[in-house]
């Protein structure tokens, strides 16, 4: 036996299953992993949603300095954070003169949403989301609700936001 063959035998010795059965999976390693990745998924959602029962969403309180009136032109926007929050808002100075101020993420799947100049309309690109610019409010798509928003008042030349007071109707 030369030193070749003796090699190739001995290899096939170190690692004696053979290429076929190695791609093989039994029922019982299927069901393992199904199970595995079934418990992964339901512990992910169970911290998922105790965090956003736990930690509710971030309110807005207080007055918010965002920009002066000169530094956003008709039809244009300007995105901006408010301090010690990670919420994006987005400043939309409509074409008839007001201000508007909306979070910038889209109700449906949280994508960012943007300004149509000339349009009045707020686009949410994903999934091609619609909002009117000066209510917020759903105009097409699948966003469930409107987009939340913040009151704009003015100090002098200087664009500030606050929490949006809430409507409460009456029947």
């Amino acid at each position: 036996m030369s030193k070749e063959d003796n090699l190739n035998q001995n290899w096939k010795k170190d690692f004696p299953i053979e290429k076929q059965q190695a791609t093989n999976v039994s029922r019982r390693d299927f069901a393992k992993f199904l199970t595995l990745v079934s418990g992964g998924l339901m512990v992910g959602s169970g911290v998922v949603a105790a965090k956003a029962y736990l930690m509710p969403k971030e309110e807005v309180a207080g007055e918010h300095f965002v920009c002066k009136k000169d530094e956003v032109p008709s039809g244009g926007t300007r995105g901006f954070v408010i301090e010690g929050s990670t919420v994006p808002y987005i400043l939309i100075h409509l074409e008839t003169g007001e201000f508007k101020a909306y979070e910038q993420k889209c109700t449906h799947l949280s994508c960012s949403v943007f300004y149509k100049p000339g349009t009045g309309i707020i686009h949410c690109p994903c999934h091609e989301g619609s909002f009117d610019a000066k209510t917020g409010d759903v105009i097409a798509g699948p966003p469930p609700r409107a987009l939340p928003n913040l009151d704009v008042f003015f100090k002098d030349n200087d664009i500030y936001v606050k929490a949006a007071e809430k409507v409460e109707y009456h029947s």
